[in-house]
């Protein structure tokens, strides 16, 4: 059986000294200190995660692949990447070096990998003018978002130009949790990935539903990392919420959230067969993507395993989830 898996993380080889390019800090660099293994740093020399071969290394992602039976990978950079902190221009350009790798991975090996690019989401008209030369001049599927843009949720009027142009584009949008809320209260433990993840998901599916965002556009492609989050054990909480003060939650759209269900994408990626089936039962069968966090540590080691080994799950439905929802997702 085919596997498509949405959601997988690449950098490139060598990262360029943005520091000294731009003339400010923040910025990650990769260290190659052991064989097979880089260290990324921020410019300061803050230590923020180790990362293998399989992270840069496209020979490397395909031997895993042939190894797990992946069909292919749907590679995105890393979110710490984004930089929407930066000035735009320097997110652009930085964008852009991210995407043409993307973009040059994508071409050595057209039946292994689809790519989605990065944007400089913090600007609507370059975050636009990049998403069309991802689109048109490179070829790429869509485009990977995080759950906020600083201050801006995702319902941010300043936001909607984007996601309008997505949509004309006909460009796949995949969230994805970064700067997670709430982290200077979650300094141990690993609670900014554990606590605050899930929750920025739910924020971003929140936020495109009361925005009005899904409502104004139909025809837009979008799904959310980890299996929405929070949000499908939160749902009932949000829509009585939402039916007991109006005044408060239907500001922007006047339509419930569980009118939503089934209008975007999930992936696959809950952890647990009892809330796999709780999800598909949720959005439907025909709204959940395979997706894996590959090459990190919170992925699912053999993406697809949890799918394959579910007895409460048809083969017409594992096949949708393996591959067939991904084709739809992407526009393939």
């Amino acid at each position: 059986m085919q596997k498509i898996d949405v959601h997988t993380h690449i950098l490139p080889r060598h990262i360029p000294d943005f520091k000294a390019k731009y003339g400010y800090g923040g910025f990650v660099t990769l260290e190659h200190h052991a064989p097979c293994k880089a260290k990324m740093l921020k410019d300061d020399g803050t230590f923020f995660r180790e990362v293998e071969e399989n992270c840069f290394d496209a020979q490397a992602r395909l031997r895993d692949t042939d190894r797990t039976g992946v069909s292919r990978q749907v590679i995105s950079t890393v979110p710490v990447m984004f930089s929407y902190w930066a000035k735009p221009h320097d997110t652009h350009d930085l964008s852009c070096h991210l995407n043409d790798h993307v973009a040059e991975v994508c071409a050595a090996n057209p039946e292994r990998f689809v790519g989605l690019g990065t944007v400089p989401l913090q600007h609507t008209e370059l975050a636009i003018k990049e998403l069309t030369r991802l689109v048109k001049e490179l070829g790429l599927k869509g485009v990977q978002i995080g759950s906020h843009v600083g201050d801006l949720n995702l319902s941010a009027p300043e936001l909607f130009p984007f996601f309008e142009a997505a949509s004309d584009l006909g460009a796949a949008i995949f969230v994805h949790p970064w700067d997670m809320m709430g982290q200077e209260r979650m300094s141990k433990y690993w609670l900014p990935w554990l606590v605050g993840m899930p929750a920025e998901v739910s924020l971003a599916i929140c936020s495109m539903i009361f925005g009005g965002v899904f409502e104004r556009l139909p025809n837009l492609r979008v799904a959310f990392a980890h299996g929405g989050g929070s949000f499908p054990i939160t749902v009932g909480r949000v829509q009585h919420g939402f039916t007991s003060r109006p005044d408060l939650c239907a500001v922007d759209n006047p339509h419930g959230p569980r009118e939503y269900l089934g209008r975007f994408f999930v992936d696959s990626l809950v952890h647990d067969p009892d809330a796999l089936q709780y999800i598909v039962k949720l959005f439907g069968e025909d709204a959940v993507v395979l997706g894996s966090d590959y090459p990190f540590p919170l992925g699912e080691e053999e993406p697809g395993a949890m799918v394959l080994a579910h007895s409460g799950l048809s083969q017409a439905i594992k096949e949708k989830i393996l591959y067939k929802n991904a084709v739809k997702f992407l526009g393939l």
